[in-house]
């Protein structure tokens, strides 16, 4: 699984993971579920995901730092104001949300597996690799903030 670290956009494993949630959903029916609101509360979701990870962006972008996922050598500040004060990972926290709320609109339990493994996939392929290059990167600076906040909540 180390030849994966950093190679696949996590854009494209969501988008992935979202066509696996639709397959489940679909040959799975007896695991469908009703919950009055629901498209509504997806939305909600898929908004709040949506401006978290955007509030990364800006952060970034704000701070002159590269937003490439698969080039975090690149970055030439460690960001630490902003979202990231709550959150290490807003853009994959952003996108898990986005996640949760298409598990809420397909309406089936299952399809949330595909959102679990989000977390364990951006875990394995992208946090830890990114990680252990800012560690080695911003040295104490880092590790202190690593130790003050959450990876995703």
């Amino acid at each position: 699984m180390r030849t994966l670290e950093l190679k696949i956009p996590p854009a494209v494993i969501v988008l992935l993971l979202g066509a696996v949630m639709i397959v489940i959903s679909r040959f799975t029916p007896a695991f469908a579920f009703f919950l009055p609101s629901s498209r509504i509360i997806a939305a909600g979701f898929a908004a709040a995901g949506v401006g978290v990870a955007l509030m990364g962006v800006a952060s970034f972008r704000q701070a002159g730092t590269t937003v490439n996922p698969l080039q975090p050598a690149a970055a030439s500040r460690l960001v630490v104001s902003g979202i990231y004060r709550r959150t290490r990972n807003p853009m994959y926290l952003g996108m898990l949300l986005v996640l949760l709320g298409w598990g809420l609109f397909l309406g089936n339990v299952l399809a949330f597996i595909p959102a679990a493994a989000f977390i364990s996939l951006m875990n394995r392929l992208q946090i830890g690799p990114e990680e252990r290059i800012l560690a080695a990167t911003f040295g104490r600076a880092f590790t202190a903030y690593r130790a003050a906040v959450r990876c995703w909540l």
